[in-house]
């Protein structure tokens, strides 16, 4: 059995990697109204930008007046206080341990962002207990604040954590690269939540391309290999491309967005906001714990 799988695994890893860049073409989306959604940005591996895409989406959205709520759900390495130039007094390791409530570590970003900080180089609650899970998810229910968009930045890779951050999103999107590494990973991740979480749909958005062509090509050959081997649908959201400046942004401790807003960047940004504000959400539960769960259903009962 085991030795089957593994075979089988690496099979698919193979086809992935052969694959020409031919394949379905992108599927036009439908607009449809906007409602209160979380989306999970995650990664199957780091080095990918997933936070720098997190906090420009953020920006982005924000900039559309739109209220934006970014959970760091990096519970050892947060850094998404630091993209923005913030030091946390508090972090959810505060709210974990009882010490604080949610509204208490809240912090303020620019244009109106709030920010739920992780802590960072700690360990205690790397690994989030049911009980912790069930407090998070009620907290997050009964907070006064309504948001538009709830924005997860998840850890790297496939942890007990990223996979309950996933689950508990209605939305999930996956950042990768054009590398090689990075889109054998993004799928691999995409085949955890799918053969053993039931995930069915999930965004894409290829960051640090050199031209669309090559972000369409890993969309591509991400398509194909689902088709042959999960039975799941990706839709692309769209590319962002590389640029020296994200790195001197980080440096700065601003968002390329708000340093350079006329940029390739922070168009590929507006863009990508656009996009996901003219998507129509899940309007359902998915069929698991999810955050504002009590919203959800309330929505659902409605229609």
């Amino acid at each position: 059995m085991t030795n089957s799988s593994s075979h089988a695994g690496a099979d698919q890893a193979k086809t992935l990697r052969d694959l020409n860049p031919q394949g379905d073409s992108v599927s036009s989306q439908s607009e449809g109204d906007q409602s209160t959604c979380v989306y999970s940005i995650t990664s199957g591996k780091g080095g990918v930008g997933k936070t720098a895409v997190v906090a420009n989406l953020a920006y982005a959205l924000a900039n559309k007046e739109k209220r934006v709520l970014i959970l760091d759900a990096d519970l050892g390495l947060a850094n998404i206080d630091v993209v923005f130039g913030l030091t946390p007094e508090y972090n959810l390791n505060h709210f974990f341990s009882e010490e604080k409530e949610l509204h208490e570590i809240i912090m303020d970003g620019p244009l109106g962002i709030k920010i739920l900080p992780a802590g960072s180089g700690i360990q205690n609650f790397t690994r989030l207990d049911s009980h912790h899970k069930i407090r998070l998810l009620g907290a997050l229910d009964s907070m006064h604040n309504h948001f538009d968009f709830v924005l997860i930045d998840t850890e790297a890779g496939i942890s007990e954590n990223v996979t309950y951050f996933n689950t508990a999103a209605q939305e999930i999107l996956v950042v990768t690269t054009p590398e090689p590494t990075a889109i054998t990973d993004a799928y691999a991740l995409m085949k955890l939540l799918s053969t053993q979480y039931h995930e069915k749909k999930f965004n894409l958005v290829v960051n640090q391309i050199g031209r669309e062509e090559d972000a369409l090509d890993v969309y591509r050959k991400l398509t194909m290999v689902s088709n042959r081997y999960l039975d799941i649908s990706i839709d692309y959201l769209g590319s962002i491309p590389k640029d020296r400046q994200m790195v001197e942004s980080i440096r700065k401790q601003k968002v390329i967005s708000e340093l350079t807003p006329e940029s390739k960047v922070s168009q590929a940004f507006k863009q990508l906001a656009t996009r996901i504000c003219t998507e129509p959400p899940q309007s359902a539960p998915k069929g698991n714990i999810q955050f504002f769960w009590n919203k959800l259903l309330k929505a659902e009962a409605g229609r």
